[in-house]
């Protein structure tokens, strides 16, 4: 699994030097990351209408694709901002076989 993250980890690291018409994505950091945020934004409402959808007809293909789309654009989030998929993939190893309340109890509170 974790290789298609990587796959496509180098692939949006080699289009942030591209010209902004050469690809979606280089066309997203070129408009910035307030542009990238409003497309994780946009995805994210997206995939929770397909999952009350698919709650209703049993149809998972469009919250499949809404969540691809939701994945894809937070990936681009993380290379904009120099991170590595890895990252996530380490700090959700890192919570495995943890208690989820003990978890979120453990987090520094803003």
């Amino acid at each position: 699994m974790s290789d298609t993250l990587t796959r496509l980890a180098e692939v949006l690291e080699a289009r942030k030097g591209a010209a902004p018409d050469s690809s979606y994505v280089a066309s997203l950091y070129h408009k910035g990351l307030n542009k990238i945020l409003e497309k994780v934004g946009e995805e994210s409402v997206e995939t929770i209408l397909a999952a009350k959808d698919a709650a209703v007809s049993g149809d998972t293909r469009e919250l499949i694709g809404e969540t691809a789309d939701l994945w894809f654009h937070s990936l681009v989030m993380l290379a904009a901002l120099d991170q590595h998929p890895q990252a996530v993939l380490d700090e959700l190893d890192r919570r495995f076989g943890l208690s989820g309340h003990a978890e979120k109890a453990a987090r520094p509170h803003n």
